[in-house]
């Protein structure tokens, strides 16, 4: 159980971090030409994979939810 707690702290840790950096840079950057100062992450690239992730994890839920209700369907039908 620490192991996986370990793991997640970390992921937010590292995600925070970089959002924080990205965050404070852009604000200081103002002055300095665009293309001296980069972000580290490119979050528009984020968000636009986290979308496909959670639509992906939402088709296959409803996709296994379905197949369940359709055995449990098929296990309550009278046998004749």
């Amino acid at each position: 159980m620490r192991l996986l707690l370990g793991i997640i702290l970390g992921a937010v840790l590292t995600i925070g971090g970089a959002y924080l950096y990205d965050s404070h840079n852009t604000a200081a950057a103002l002055e300095v030409p665009a293309s001296a100062q980069r972000p580290m992450v490119n979050w528009d690239v984020v968000n636009t994979k986290w979308h496909h992730l959670t639509e992906r994890a939402r088709a296959q839920w409803h996709r296994a939810i379905a197949n369940v209700d359709a055995e449990h369907a098929v296990r309550q039908q009278p046998r004749g």
